[in-house]
């Protein structure tokens, strides 16, 4: 990439500012999902081993009010970094003041600091999510002017804590994780080794207007499945009983597959059940149209065998939501089987694109069989749009 990387400068004796993503899932003050911290593991080891100082800034969930602090601290992230670590994190629980300089000023070379959640700042003001001007400089001065952004799932946000001190210090470098992020989902799009075929699921054309015109001209393939199929079918005409859809994306969806000419390539059929919950009856759908008082929940068998048949050859899969509700067990045959295609492509480059198609993936057992999987869904969305992300265009040219 076209960026300087942590290799680039000299880390020893340096107070290292870090940006990572520790936006971990907790209950009761326990992370139930530690991805994201074992993710950001080799750039804060290679820091450490190279002599640095590790100040590492991370966001954990939304904090509008002084109220939403409540089980947002970074505390729980310190104990489990340090245990992965096999060292101590040190950690004030503070995001600004004196103690907090303080502790950064008393570290060693290989010693690391965590700063408490950046969101907190967001309280009086939102200085962290609005890039407040001074927040990022004080941040900035922290540090003796070596920035490292490694947190991929809020590249696609101009935040204090990663644009802000980019502005503010002598050198921007992307981490590991963030070089590989872009490595993996930008050249996969812009220089795929083909045939390149996309797979896009989730519940609404909405979200993917923007990925699924930029996939059409970039792959030779998009696949479509998961909720956002029955605006797709209800712009063509087809019965869709009770199932989800966007009627004010009709139009869209009608363009798009126009545009498409073929490359558009939809299900055949549902696996349907007469309520999101509490239902009595599942059923296969003879073909796409889905009965009346049915919703369609997931991509049927023919569906399945088709997407297997159109993924055949596939040097180069991107895929981004998946094929139906795949954390209920009745609905997650579509997605199983259009990773176990995806898969079995021989010398294939697998990526998922963050979200709940990395935990499908992660969930189902399939996390070690995908060449890549990213730490971003919104992130990832937005590379696969074509879009510019803020917290890389803020880094240092090499």
């Amino acid at each position: 990439m076209a960026k300087l990387t942590v290799k680039d400068v000299d880390l020893k004796g340096k107070k290292v500012l870090v940006r990572v993503d520790f936006n971990v899932p907790l209950k009761d003050g326990v992370i139930t999902n530690d991805n994201r911290i074992t993710a950001a593991l080799p750039t804060i080891k290679y820091i450490l081993e190279q002599g640095g100082r590790a100040v590492l800034f991370s966001h954990l969930g939304r904090v509008k009010e002084e109220a939403d602090k409540a089980g947002k601290s970074l505390a729980p992230v310190a104990k489990a970094l340090s245990e992965k670590l096999g060292q101590e994190v040190v950690f004030t629980g503070t995001t600004r003041g004196a103690e907090l300089e303080n502790a950064i000023n008393a570290l060693k070379d290989g010693e690391i600091l965590l700063v408490e959640n950046t969101r907190f700042e967001d309280i009086d003001g939102k200085k962290e999510s609005k890039n407040d001007a001074e927040l990022g400089k004080y941040w900035a001065s922290l540090g003796d002017g070596i920035f490292v952004n490694d947190a991929f799932g809020t590249a696609h946000r101009a935040h204090a804590s990663n644009v802000g001190i980019s502005a503010n210090v002598d050198k921007a470098v992307a981490g590991f994780l963030l070089e590989n992020e872009i490595a993996y989902i930008k050249e996969a799009v812009e220089a795929p080794v083909r045939p390149f075929v996309a797979i896009l699921g989730g519940s609404k054309v909405s979200d993917k207007i923007g990925v699924i015109e930029n996939l059409l001209e970039k792959a030779d393939k998009v696949i479509i499945g998961g909720g956002m199929t029955y605006t797709f079918y209800k712009a063509q005409g087809i019965e869709i009983g009770n199932s989800l859809v966007e009627e004010d994306k009709l139009d869209i969806a009608k363009a798009l597959l126009e545009k498409a000419n073929g490359k558009l390539i939809l299900p055949t059929d549902s696996k349907e059940a007469n309520a999101f919950v509490d239902y009595t009856e599942v059923k296969d759908t003879d073909g796409e149209a889905v009965d009346a008082g049915f919703l369609g929940l997931d991509i049927g068998p023919k569906s399945i065998a088709k997407f297997d048949k159109e993924l055949e050859g596939a040097k180069t899969v991107v895929w981004n939501g998946p094929m139906g509700v795949f954390e209920n067990p009745d609905f997650q045959a579509g997605t199983i089987g259009v990773m176990d295609s995806i898969v079995k492509q021989p010398g294939v480059k697998s990526i998922i694109g963050g979200g709940d198609s990395a935990a499908a993936a992660i969930n189902l057992g399939y996390a070690d069989k995908f060449s890549w999987i990213s730490t971003g869904g919104g992130a990832s969305m937005e590379l696969l749009e074509g879009k510019v992300l803020p917290g890389l265009d803020s880094l240092t040219e090499k």
